[in-house]
């Protein structure tokens, strides 16, 4: 990895390459696929935290048009613009705080103003550098830790649905498991379109698709609370920069490149917050479809692997037009079905953070606070866990850290 990087720089930095002229077949499969496995592998969780802060079906398909427009847009332009492979996505584990974290004071309407203020925080801290290095300076273990606490909850849901639904739990977890121990890559997508087959199959569900299946716009008016500012907006700018933006950038300097920051935060800032009145959530530097863009499956000459990434941006656009069968589906079929596949879709990440928080022996308990008070579920004049979890960690992290003067 470390030689292809260094080999990868001498070209990354140029905006064009002589051997960067014509498609290249195999970074435009990449990106088909990157679309693909982005959207099947986690759209029930974006669908589940729209749900879970008020959203009707109607605003999750707007939200699902707006955001796959949000998203391919943002990746065609900062990718053909620098020449390099950036990737954008739905903030995952960011929808996955709004699960957790449930309705907010003012509903959706406060929820959409939580979403618009996030977009102007992400282009503030590509204006203002002062904010993104403190968002980088919050210990990584407590930032992991207070997001495999979010996590902890959906990822359960699997083993919880095989007692409220043994049937369906035990196929969708089975595909998982088998698709997985073959090919990992397709485990989330092959769980997903069983569930899916099952829920058009379940009579609540199959006489309820739309009558038309083309998607509709809904505007919603953002409204501004204290409890959605604080509660919500300020843990989802958090676990964006810190779970999405930053881990993003450090997978693309993992092979070579190194592509201009102000641009890709006011690109992804500005997108969030024109989407967000359509109920779109915010959009951010991808990190696992990164390294598919990045590396070199994409193509061997690194100089023509930014067409993958602009491949799944026009990929994320094309999807939209599943948005209302999709939304139609998950939001009529049981609650814990859709709590499972999110939580197949989660357990990578929930295992992945849970390590970073835990790995360092000298921040383990301030980790493991921020953890246990984050999936506690506490809520204090209306701000939810994510937010106290970050600050009691912070708090025993500075305990730990504090020495008597002359000890």
């Amino acid at each position: 990895m470390t030689g292809s990087s260094s080999a990868d720089q001498s070209v990354s930095d140029a905006p064009t390459a002589p051997g960067g002229r014509g498609l290249s077949p195999s970074a435009l499969a990449t990106g088909g696929l990157v679309a693909l496995v982005g959207y099947a592998s986690s759209v029930a969780v974006v669908i589940q935290g729209l749900a879970a802060v008020g959203a009707d079906t109607a605003q999750i398909t707007s939200g699902l048009v707006a955001v796959g427009f949000s998203m391919g847009l943002s990746a065609i332009w900062l990718a053909w613009t620098q020449r390099k492979p950036i990737s954008v996505a739905w903030t995952t584990p960011g929808m996955a705080l709004l699960a957790a974290t449930g309705p907010v004071a003012g509903g959706f309407p406060a929820a959409v103003g939580a979403f618009l203020t996030v977009g102007a925080l992400i282009m503030v801290a590509g204006l203002w550098r002062p904010l993104g290095r403190w968002i980088a300076a919050i210990p990584k273990p407590l930032a992991n830790g207070m997001l495999a606490g979010l996590l902890l909850k959906l990822c359960l849901a699997p083993f919880m649905a095989i007692g409220q639904a043994p049937g369906l739990g035990l196929l969708v977890l089975a595909t998982w498991a088998i698709v997985g121990r073959f090919a990992r890559l397709y485990a989330v997508p092959a769980a997903v379109a069983v569930a899916l087959a099952a829920m058009a199959m379940n009579p609540p569900v199959s006489g309820a698709l739309p009558a038309d299946p083309w998607p509709t716009l809904s505007l919603v008016a953002p409204a501004f609370t204290w409890e959605a500012l604080v509660g919500l907006a300020l843990p989802l700018f958090v676990v964006t920069m810190a779970s999405q933006n930053i881990p993003g950038l450090a997978v693309l300097a993992t092979f070579g490149y190194t592509p201009r920051v102000p641009p890709a935060f006011l690109a992804t800032g500005f997108a969030s917050a024109l989407t967000a009145p359509l109920g779109a959530p915010t959009v951010n530097l991808a990190a696992i479809t990164a390294a598919m863009c990045a590396g070199p499956d994409a193509d061997p000459r690194p100089e023509r692997r930014w067409q993958a990434a602009v491949t799944g941006g026009i990929g994320y656009i094309a999807l939209t037009a599943l948005a209302a069968i999709t939304a139609t589906l998950v939001t009529r079929s049981p609650p814990i079905l859709i709590e499972a596949v999110a939580g197949l879709a989660l357990i990578g990440a929930f295992g992945g953070s849970l390590l970073a928080a835990v790995q360092a022996e000298e921040e383990r308990i301030p980790a493991l606070v921020t953890l246990l008070v984050t999936a506690s579920g506490l809520s204090c004049f209306g701000v939810g866990s994510a937010f106290w979890g970050l600050l009691f960690g912070g708090a025993m992290h500075v305990l730990h850290r504090w020495r008597p003067a002359g000890a």
